[in-house]
């Protein structure tokens, strides 16, 4: 069960840092999704930060310092439940399944960082 809840907080620590960093780059796919779904362009890197430091925060658990794991994933649930719901109330349904996504590795990491 421990090799389970490393490999979930670390593939969770290692897409929100890959998210994170094409936050900050602005592509074009992340700025059209943000358009549509009414986040304004200013706020990428804001977003991007806090993916980040969610990132930085799950490898505290892997490496020995639990509660500031499960603070981070606490974080990032609470970041991807805002993001489904954003998407909910957009109505952009073709692109929900990635924040989902997100959600569930978050909310898995979450669950392995209160347990351990």
């Amino acid at each position: 069960m421990v090799l389970v809840s490393v490999i979930v907080i670390v593939v969770t620590a290692v897409l929100n840092a890959v998210s994170a960093v094409v936050d900050f780059a602005g592509g074009r796919y992340v700025v059209g999704n943000a358009e549509a779904n009414g986040v304004a362009r200013e706020w990428l890197p804001v977003l991007g930060g806090l993916k980040a430091a969610g990132a930085v925060g799950l490898l505290g658990a892997v490496l020995g310092v639990p509660v500031i794991g499960a603070w981070a994933a606490a974080g990032l649930v609470l970041f991807f439940v805002g993001a489904v719901v954003v998407h909910v109330r957009a109505g952009t349904w073709s692109t929900i399944a990635a924040p989902g996504v997100f959600l569930a590795l978050a909310a898995g990491s979450l669950w392995f960082t209160l347990t351990a």
